[in-house]
C-alpha cells in the first residue's frame, strides 16, 4: 500500500481537554518542554492518554523488570525515558542498543529455542513476518494509544505500531556545494552534472531512501535510476554508517551522502557544522515499528508502549534525539527538522508490511550494480560447506574443483537454514548451500542451506 497523504490531512487539532498543569507533570517532561520552548497546551488530554488497565499496572508491580532493544544512543535513550522512569518507579527499565543482529535476530532465534531475551523492540524492519511466523508477538490492538498512529502507520491487525518517522534524504556540506545545485527531483540526481565524479558519497542502504519509492515509481523507473546513478553519477561507494558518512561530509571528504537521516544532520548542524540536509521530491517516508514478544514482562512491556504513543513519549524521543512523532497530533512543523524540506511536499510512504516483498526484488536489482561498482561480479553457486571458520564468520567451499571463501557478517549476510533465518554460527561443514558472493574471499550476500 502506497500511503500518499499530506500532512493537513494527518493533522488533527489537539482536544481542549484536561490542559497539562506544570504541576502535575513530571520533573523531566516539565524541564524538557521549558528547554526546547515548547506550549504545554501540546500535552492538553495527556492525563487521558495515561489511562490503563489496573491490571497492567499490578502486573507490572509484580514483573518489576522492563528489558528494551533498540537503537538510540544510550544518552538519548536515558534522557528520553526519564519521565517514564518517573512516571513508573517500580519498573526497573533496563536498555540494550546492538547491531541489527544483537537487536532483532538474536531476540527470534532465542524465541524459537524457548527462551525471551528482550521485552520490546523497535526498528524490526523486514524481520516482522518471521516474528509473527513465529507467533512471538503480543498484539497491540489493546493498547489504547494506538489510536494515536495514523492509519497506514500501524499494523492492521496490531502486530506493530509506528514509533517515530523518518524521512532519508541527504545531507550536503553548505561549503562545498551550493543549495540551488541539489536535486529538485531524484530524477534530477542523475540528469544534473552536480552530483557527479564522486561527490556523492553513498553507503549500501537503497532501502532507507530508493525502496520507498517502489511503489509509487514503480519497478522499471527504480530500476533505470539505480543505472544511471552507478553509471553516470559514479558515487563513491562506502562501507562506513550512515551517521558516519555525514561525518565525512563534514569533513570535505565529498560533499553530499546518500542516504542521511534528517534527525541526524540536524544534531551537528547545531554544534556549528557546515552541513545542511535536502530532499528530492518525493519524499521517502519510513517508519520505525516497536514490537512486543510474548513469553516476557507483558504488563510492563503494554505500558511502556502506552506512555511511549503518548504525547509524552512522542515528545520526550523528539527532544532526546529530533525523531519526528508519529503521533498523529504532533505531525506538525515544530517537530521536525527541516520542516520546508518536508511539509507541504510529494511523498512516498514504505509500508513496512511490503516490505520484505519488495526489498528482496530490490537488492536483486541493486546488489550486482554495487558490487560491479567496486570491480566485484555476484556469482551465485550451488554447493556444500568444506570448512567453517570463526564462529561462521568465514566459509569454505569448492566451485568447479577450484577453492573458494567468503566473509560472512551479521549485517551484510542473510542466512537462511531450512527455511529459517539463522545465525552465522549456525553454519557447518558439510551443508549443502546456494551461496551469493561477491567472489573469493569477498563478502557472502545470501547463503540457503537445505
Amino acid at each position: 500500500m502506497s500511503l500518499r497523504i499530506g500532512f493537513a490531512a494527518l493533522l488533527i487539532g489537539a482536544l481542549a481537554i484536561s490542559p497539562a498543569v506544570a504541576d502535575d507533570l513530571p520533573k523531566s517532561t516539565v524541564k524538557m518542554m521549558q528547554e526546547k520552548k515548547l506550549d504545554l497546551k501540546l500535552l492538553d488530554g495527556l492525563d487521558k492518554e495515561l489511562a490503563m488497565p489496573q491490571a497492567w499496572i499490578d502486573g507490572a508491580k509484580k514483573e518489576k523488570v522492563l528489558r528494551v532493544g533498540g537503537t538510540w544512543d544510550p544518552p538519548q535513550f536515558d534522557a528520553f525515558a526519564r519521565p517514564f522512569r518517573e512516571r513508573y518507579p517500580y519498573i526497573s527499565l533496563r536498555y540494550s542498543r546492538g547491531s541489527r543482529f544483537d537487536r532483532v535476530t538474536k531476540p527470534l532465534l532465542a524465541y524459537k529455542s524457548g527462551r525471551n531475551i528482550i521485552d520490546v523492540i523497535t526498528g524490526i524492519g523486514a524481520e516482522y513476518t518471521e516474528f509473527k511466523d513465529a507467533g512471538a508477538l503480543e498484539n497491540l490492538s489493546v493498547v489504547p494509544n494506538v489510536k494515536n498512529v495514523p492509519e497506514g502507520m500501524s499494523q492492521k491487525d496490531g502486530w506493530w505500531v509506528g514509533q517515530r518517522l523518518r524521512y532519508w534524504c541527504m545531507s550536503y556540506n553548505t561549503q562545498k556545494i551550493a543549495k540551488a545545485d541539489m536535486p529538485k527531483t531524484w530524477d534530477d540526481l542523475v540528469t544534473g552534472t552536480a552530483m557527479r565524479n564522486g561527490n556523492i558519497g553513498m553507503g549500501n542502504r537503497p532501502n532507507l531512501w530508493l525502496l520507498p519509492m517502489w511503489e509509487a515509481k514503480g519497478e522499471p523507473w527504480i530500476k533505470n535510476i539505480a543505472e544511471k546513478l552507478f553509471a553516470v553519477d559514479k558515487p563513491q561507494l562506502r562501507n562506513e554508517g550512515m551517521n558516519a558518512l555525514i561525518e565525512l561530509v563534514i569533513a570535505g571528504e565529498f560533499a553530499v551522502s546518500l542516504p542521511s537521516a534528517e534527525y541526524r544532520t540536524k544534531q551537528l548542524e547545531e554544534k556549528g557544522a557546515p552541513i545542511s540536509w535536502h530532499c528530492p521530491e518525493p519524499v521517502p517516508l519510513t517508519i520505525s515499528e516497536i514490537i512486543v514478544l510474548k513469553g516476557g514482562n507483558t504488563n510492563a512491556s503494554l505500558m511502556f508502549v502506552n506512555w511511549f504513543l503518548s504525547k509524552e513519549g512522542q515528545i520526550s524521543q523528539y527532544v532526546a534525539d529530533l525523531a519526528p512523532p508519529v503521533h498523529k497530533d504532533l505531525q506538525i512543523r515544530e517537530f521536525l527538522s527541516y520542516p520546508d524540506e518536508i511539509l507541504g511536499r510529494p511523498y512516498a510512504y514504505l509500508d513496512p508490511d511490503l516490505l520484505e516483498r519488495d526489498l528482496d526484488k530490490m537488492l536483486k536489482l541493486w546488489e550486482p550494480l554495487w558490487y560491479a561498482g567496486k570491480g566485484l561480479q555476484l556469482k551465485v553457486v550451488t554447493t556444500s560447506l568444506s570448512s567453517v571458520d570463526k564462529g561462521g564468520r568465514s566459509i569454505a567451499f569448492n566451485v568447479d574443483g577450484a577453492p573458494q571463501t567468503a566473509k560472512v557478517s551479521d549485517d551484510a549476510t542473510r542466512i537462511n537454514i531450512k527455511g529459517e533465518t539463522a545465525e552465522p554460527a549456525s553454519l557447518a561443514a558439510g551443508m549443502a548451500c546456494e551461496i551469493t558472493y561477491a567472489g573469493n574471499n569477498q563478502d557472502a550476500i545470501r547463503i540457503e542451506c537445505k
